[in-house]
């Protein structure tokens, strides 16, 4: 079975059409067209544009649209189901690692910093004059004096 841009494209010369006949007909762009009979489906914008530049050609050139695609169909799904080699990341995760890790000690560190301040004991902190006896102010005078 030939490919799909073969096929539209023999059907093309068929009816004597040039390339830029269907694109005018189809205004689909020519290097659109051009890239359509080669089977470069993949260097068109997207699935969609695909289905529907290949609807357009299949009626400028009075072919079935639904055979145009159902062929188009065919040819994608043997080359979609084709595996590709997938690259383990060797370090990637190591190092993704290496700073969870890091980041958990830093946290860690903080936090018990955090705690020592705040259950650290008051009563050292006041100077020793005032930690003796009560304050009573003066009256009159704005001093304070020790009891």
């Amino acid at each position: 079975m030939e490919s799909i841009g073969r096929y539209l494209r023999h059907a093309r010369e068929a009816r004597a059409m040039s390339v830029e006949e269907v694109s005018r007909a189809t205004r689909i762009p020519v290097p659109s067209i051009e890239r359509i009979e080669a089977d470069h489906f993949d260097d068109l914008p997207g699935e969609v544009f695909v289905r529907g530049f290949l609807k357009a050609y299949a009626r400028a050139v009075s072919l079935p649209v639904e055979e145009v695609l159902a062929r188009y169909t065919a040819s994608r799904r043997v080359a979609l189901v084709t595996p590709m080699p997938i690259a383990s990341p060797q370090g990637g995760n190591q190092g993704k690692r290496f700073g969870v890790a890091f980041a958990f000690v830093l946290l860690l560190i903080l936090f018990t910093l955090a705690l020592s301040i705040v259950m650290r004991p008051r009563g050292h902190d006041m100077p020793p004059e005032l930690s003796q006896g009560e304050m009573q102010q003066g009256e009159g005078s704005g001093e304070l004096r020790l009891i």
